[in-house]
């Protein structure tokens, strides 16, 4: 059984060396989509797959993090990349351009690692991630499955290399989340969410 769940955060980018001048050289923003699809062959004590209630904790936080922040290629001119820092205290970098299929990429290896770290309380057995869907615009997506996140053609991702300002993470209910999961430390989940 297949179960989705959708986001929404608004963010600022360049996508530089694509063939639009205007999204290379310019910083703009998008209204994005996110769409998470869980995925299991069984169903917990609630008759679910997974509970929708579960996401908003460590996956949503995760997603709002790039919520009225901007998104840096840490291969972008150096110069750049300090100027955002100095005049914008929500950003995220990326070890790749922030493309709507490397959002994809990026959303899909957090989420995946969220789900490893996640103790599972109520009888949920194998959930996997099954792809993410990146909205950018109304009329175009990107969707990234497993095979795409971990793909080295398609540019190396590791998580080591996503940095969070320090105002994203004081937002965060703990703020140390992205250590413990670059620690593969397990998460709890309250007794009531």
């Amino acid at each position: 059984m297949l179960i989705r769940k959708l986001f929404k955060f608004e963010n600022a980018h360049i996508v530089r060396d694509c063939s639009t001048q205007r999204c290379s050289e310019n910083i703009h923003g998008h209204s994005y989509k996110v769409e998470v699809l869980l995925e299991s062959n069984y169903l917990d004590n609630g008759q679910m797959v997974y509970d929708f209630g579960l996401t908003k904790l460590y996956i949503k936080e995760l997603i709002d993090s790039f919520d009225h922040g901007i998104t840096l290629w840490n291969g972008d001119d150096s110069a750049y990349i300090e100027a955002m820092k100095v005049h914008s205290a929500r950003w995220i970098e990326l070890p790749v351009s922030p493309s709507a299929e490397q959002f994809s990429r990026v959303i899909y290896l957090m989420v995946e690692r969220v789900l490893e770290c996640t103790k599972m309380c109520n009888g949920e057995k194998e959930v996997k991630l099954h792809s993410i869907i990146v909205h950018e615009t109304d009329t175009g997506y990107a969707q990234g499955f497993e095979k795409d996140a971990h793909s080295e053609l398609m540019g190396k991702i590791a998580l080591e290399e996503i940095i969070f300002s320090e105002q994203v993470k004081s937002e965060w209910r703990d703020p140390a989340l992205w250590k413990k999961l670059l620690d593969r430390q397990l998460l709890q989940i309250p007794s009531k969410v």
